[in-house]
């Protein structure tokens, strides 16, 4: 599996550098999810750019990730470019359920809102 990660202060950017996002490779995603979240990384942007195809397991991989950041942080999906990828995200109706942000630029102001609000509103320690 090829996988670039890229640590900042405030967010992580992951991008799968993969055409397929399938049951081959959604047990090693899923894990790579896990270990961030237990290494203490508080938003997590996932970048799939690259990525051309997502089935049932890759979606389970993707679900999992969210829950893991559902009341730590932020868990944004951002370059979600290739019609069939959106095409499974939106019969799915994961779209509704999903942080999924067109590009890495606005899914990094978007993280960096959300810090923001929660600073704000005292969230944070």
């Amino acid at each position: 599996m090829k996988i670039t990660l890229d640590k900042k202060e405030r967010y992580s950017v992951i991008v799968l550098e993969e055409e397929n996002l399938n049951s081959v490779l959604a047990p090693d995603v899923k894990s790579e999810f896990v270990f961030l979240r237990n290494e203490g990384v508080r938003n997590l942007i996932f970048d799939m750019s690259h990525v051309k195809y997502v089935d049932s397991s890759g979606l389970s991989a993707i679900l999992t990730a969210n829950r893991l950041w559902n009341d730590f942080g932020s868990f944004v999906i951002t370059n979600v470019k290739h019609p069939a990828v959106q095409k499974l995200i939106e019969i799915s109706r994961l779209e509704t359920i999903l942080n999924i942000v067109p590009t890495l630029e606005e899914s990094i102001d978007y993280v960096m809102m959300e810090e923001l609000q929660k600073e704000l509103s005292g969230e944070e320690e």
